[in-house]
């Protein structure tokens, strides 16, 4: 079963209590044991990238925004997953670059996220090296999904993801390494792979004990 930590919380939550709790916890946070996270091995070509973990602020909660990958893409086709992309030279950081990627995805204005922070690279697979970049959404917003990449957009609360209970561990063989991932399943959206692993950080930055 996750591990379950002693902290309570109480919702809602604030964009000042979030940034906060994210900025106590850098350099604080440590891997699942059960679930030791994947890095990239020494002389990998590392393709440097970034997505936007985005908070909406409505009045019945806080929800967390996703997009649905199309089945056509060549890497994580089908896939529930956060905007974003690989960093570019005209981008000032890892921030610029989740912004301007959301809104090419997803038609969300730059202007209507306030950055909170960021959390720890996560490597994948396919070689790129993500950095995630927590923003908060106010209302009123507007969403206009560029069809090429995005076949669906939805938001699951987060406190959803701040219960361990919804956290599940699986494996699978990939190449012939068997390799770990967290599931965090929400009303038939499959969320897993490098997405639930981001959101198990956010997981671990919003519930450390003080």
């Amino acid at each position: 079963m996750p591990c379950r930590v002693a902290l309570t919380l109480s919702p809602p939550f604030t964009h000042k209590w979030i940034a906060e709790r994210l900025e106590r916890s850098l350099g604080q946070m440590q891997d699942d044991p059960l679930l030791p996270r994947y890095t990239h091995p020494p002389g990998r070509t590392v393709v440097p990238a970034a997505v936007l973990v985005p908070l909406v602020n409505r009045p019945a909660g806080v929800r967390v925004l996703f997009t649905r990958r199309t089945d056509h893409l060549h890497d994580h086709a089908g896939q529930v997953s956060f905007p974003g992309g690989r960093v570019e030279e005209r981008d000032s950081d890892r921030a610029a670059t989740a912004l301007r990627e959301a809104e090419e995805e997803t038609g969300l204005s730059r202007d209507r996220v306030q950055v909170l922070g960021h959390l720890p690279d996560y490597d994948i697979l396919t070689g790129f090296r993500v950095t995630p970049v927590v923003g908060w959404v106010e209302l009123p917003f507007q969403l206009s999904p560029d069809p090429f990449e995005v076949a669906q957009m939805f938001e699951v609360p987060l406190e959803f993801f701040l219960e361990p209970a919804n956290h599940q561990r699986q494996s699978r063989v990939v190449n012939g390494v068997e390799r770990h991932y967290y599931v965090m399943p929400y009303e038939g959206w499959n969320i897993w792979g490098a997405t639930a692993g981001i959101l198990y950080s956010l997981y671990q930055a919003l519930t450390r004990d003080q």
